[in-house]
C-alpha cells in the first residue's frame, strides 16, 4: 500500500515538472538512471509507433547472436524499402563488413543496412523476430510489439516506459554505446571511403555528454528520441515521442538537461518559427545554455508544433528517414 502510495506521489511530482517543461513531443519520459527516479512524465504509458528506435532492438538480438563482426553481408535488393520508400547510399550488391552495417543501422539509421541485419541473423527473419519476441520478455516491455528490424513499419509499437527499459539494456552493449554517439565515420563501399553522419545533431555538439543515442522518424511515429545523458552530476535516460518537427524535438532535449542542470527551462518557440526552424537537414549549434537551429524554410516545414495535442498533419513525402 504504502508503495502504490510513493509511486502516486512520484507521479504526480514528475507530472507538475512536466507541466513546468513546454514539451513539443507527445509522450515524454525522463528517468535517473542510477535511482530509477522519473524526473519528468508526459503520456509515458501511452502505445505508439517508435520508427528507427526499433534499431536499437535489432543491434541488441544482432549482438547477442555473438555474429562474426568481420563477415561480409552482401545488401540485397530484398533489403530496399518498398513501405516508405526511404533512400539509402548504400547500393544494392555491395558488401560490408557486418561491423559497419551495424554502423550504418545505428549511426546513421540506413534502413538497408539494418533489413540486412535482420536478413542475415541465423535462421533467418523469423529467427530473428523470435529473437526479438525473447527479448522483449526478457527486458519485461509488456507494451512492446516489433514486427521488423528496420522501424519503417507503424505496427512496431511500444510506450516512453517500456522504451527506457531497451534503453538501459542497449546502453549495457559497448558496440551500440560507441556506435550511436559517433558524430561521423567513414565506411567502405565498393573500395571507395564514403563519410556518414549522426542522424542526431546533438552528439558532438558543444555541451552535450551523450552515452546512447538513436533518432526515428516516420509519419506515423513523427519525431523521436532515445538519449543518455550525463548533466547536473547525473545520469540520465530520456524518451521522445512523436514530436512534430526536428526543432520541437531538439528543444524538449535542451529543455531536459536544463531542467536536470536545475536551470529554467527555454521558453517554447512559436509555432511559425519551428516551422521557419524545420529542414531536411538543420544545422545545429549548442552551448550549455541555448541551441541555435539554422535552416532553410521548406513546404514540408509548415506543420505547426506546440505544447498542445498534435494536430493530424497531410501526408507529405520524404524520402530520408531517421
Amino acid at each position: 500500500m504504502m508503495k502504490k502510495l510513493f509511486a502516486a506521489v512520484l507521479l504526480s511530482i514528475s507530472s507538475a515538472a512536466a507541466v513546468a517543461v513546454p514539451f513539443g513531443s507527445q509522450s515524454v519520459l525522463v528517468v535517473e538512471d542510477d535511482t530509477g527516479k522519473v524526473l519528468l512524465e508526459k503520456n509515458a504509458s501511452a502505445v505508439v509507433p517508435i520508427a528507427s528506435l526499433t534499431k536499437l532492438m535489432t543491434a541488441m538480438v544482432v549482438l547477442d547472436a555473438k555474429q562474426d563482426m568481420n563477415e561480409l553481408i552482401e545488401i540485397d535488393r530484398s533489403d530496399v524499402d518498398t513501405l516508405k520508400h526511404s533512400s539509402s547510399r548504400v547500393p544494392v550488391g555491395a558488401s560490408i563488413p557486418r561491423g559497419d552495417v551495424l554502423q550504418l543501422a545505428l549511426m546513421s539509421s540506413d534502413n538497408r543496412a539494418a533489413a540486412s541485419l535482420g536478413r542475415t541473423y541465423p535462421g533467418g527473419l523469423p529467427a530473428f523476430k523470435e529473437a526479438v519476441r525473447r527479448k522483449i520478455a526478457a527486458l519485461g516491455m509488456s507494451n512492446t510489439v516489433i514486427e521488423e528490424p528496420t522501424g519503417l513499419s507503424p505496427h512496431n509499437r511500444s510506450t516512453a516506459a517500456d522504451l527506457v527499459k531497451m534503453a538501459n539494456a542497449a546502453s549495457k552493449y559497448k558496440e551500440i554505446t560507441d556506435r550511436t554517439t559517433d558524430a561521423k565515420n567513414l565506411i567502405s563501399i565498393n573500395s571507395r571511403e564514403v563519410e556518414f553522419h549522426n542522424t542526431n545533431r546533438l552528439v558532438g555538439a558543444k555541451g552535450w555528454d551523450i552515452g546512447l543515442s538513436k533518432t526515428g522518424y516516420i509519419q506515423e511515429a513523427g519525431r523521436c528520441l532515445i538519449m543518455s545523458i550525463k548533466a547536473g552530476g547525473k545520469n540520465a535516460t530520456m524518451v521522445l515521442l512523436n514530436a512534430g518537427a526536428s526543432s520541437a524535438r531538439i528543444m524538449d532535449a535542451l529543455n531536459i538537461r536544463r531542467f536536470i542542470n536545475g536551470e529554467s527551462p527555454a521558453a517554447a518557440p512559436a509555432p511559425r518559427a519551428i516551422a521557419k526552424a524545420s529542414s531536411r537537414a538543420p544545422r545545429i549549434k549548442a552551448s550549455a545554455g541555448r541551441v541555435k537551429v539554422k535552416a532553410k524554410a521548406s513546404s514540408r516545414s509548415k506543420s505547426k508544433v506546440v505544447v498542445a495535442p498534435k494536430k493530424k498533419k497531410a501526408v507529405v513525402t520524404r524520402k530520408r528517414r531517421n
